[in-house]
């Protein structure tokens, strides 16, 4: 499969992917690196390959700000974005997952979240982000997790003003009637058969695109469009999966193969994607400065190669 401008529109067209949740993967996976700001010409000329209009990305970015999830500065006639406080703190706790340097394996003990005395203006705002964390519903007001980041559950409390008003409990079962329950339940709840089709589906379309992947088969163009494409995508299956521990999952489980081709196609494309990135976008300063050191530090390490 030969990767086009053509193909990446009719991905994005196929999958449905909206405006404001692409914006928000360039934001995450790009600007936040380089600098945090960008002209919004940038983001236009970026999207265009994408099959998303000039109208449409200033609409999504619009609604963008609405939604606190962007801030904008103008300097001349020029506008300049960059993600708001808020946002940064999402998208921080969602990249600890995306971004991961491997799978965790886990210890049998779960983290349950009892939202007692939330106010209910707050309630969606928690829901959200624990759903992002990889939280589930076990039960209706419980919250649960097999293999929960602590620091990000911290932050979640701590940026909604909910200390005092959320129960945070450790759990855990040696009873096997139970954990077989409990596996019972986590297909259940969790939509792991829907999850195991999302990822196979993945697989399907970046498998032949990418086998015998060689960074330097691609332009610094096309290596930006496959890097977003790619992990938007992955993105957006991965933020419904719990991560659970390999014995409370199906046999055959297709997420593990996804993360390794995300992470060895990725690292690969870091390079040249970021040269086009420095070489094409800009801020209020010129041109994005080079990514930072977080960024290196993406699916374990990403060692800078010749653009």
């Amino acid at each position: 499969m030969k990767l086009s401008s053509k193909l990446i529109a009719k991905r994005v067209a196929e999958t449905g992917i909206s405006g404001s949740s692409m914006v928000v993967t360039v934001f995450g996976d790009v600007v936040s690196q380089h600098g945090g700001w960008i002209w919004l010409g940038s983001l236009i000329n970026a999207l265009t390959p994408f099959g998303f209009s000039e109208g449409l990305v200033r609409t999504s970015v619009f609604r963008l700000v609405q939604q606190d999830w962007l801030k904008a500065t103008k300097i001349g006639n020029r506008s300049y974005y960059c993600f708001t406080d808020t946002a940064s703190g999402h998208y921080e706790r969602a990249a600890r997952r995306i971004y991961s340097a491997g799978h965790h394996e886990g210890d049998g003990s779960w983290t349950l979240v009892l939202p007692l005395y939330v106010p209910s203006d707050a309630r969606d705002a928690l829901s959200k982000s624990l759903e992002w964390q990889g939280y589930g519903r076990l039960t209706p007001g419980l919250f649960a997790h097999a293999s929960a980041d602590q620091d990000s559950l911290r932050e979640t409390i701590g940026e909604l003003d909910l200390s005092g008003k959320v129960v945070v409990l450790q759990a855990k079962s040696e009873d096997l009637g139970s954990l077989a329950a409990l596996k019972k339940a986590a297909h259940h709840k969790w939509n792991l058969g829907e999850l195991q089709d999302q990822y196979s589906a993945y697989l399907d379309f970046y498998r032949p695109l990418t086998r015998e992947f060689n960074p330097k088969n691609y332009t610094r163009e096309e290596s930006f469009w496959l890097r977003i494409l790619m992990i938007h995508d992955y993105r957006r299956v991965l933020l419904r999966d719990p991560e659970f521990p390999p014995g409370m999952l199906p046999t055959g489980w297709l997420g593990y193969r996804a993360y390794e081709l995300i992470k060895r196609v990725y690292k690969g494309l870091a390079g040249r994607s970021a040269a086009y990135i420095q070489d094409t976008l800009e801020n209020a300063e010129g041109p994005l400065p080079p990514p930072s050191l977080q960024f290196n530090r993406r699916f374990g390490g990403i060692q800078e190669s010749a653009p």
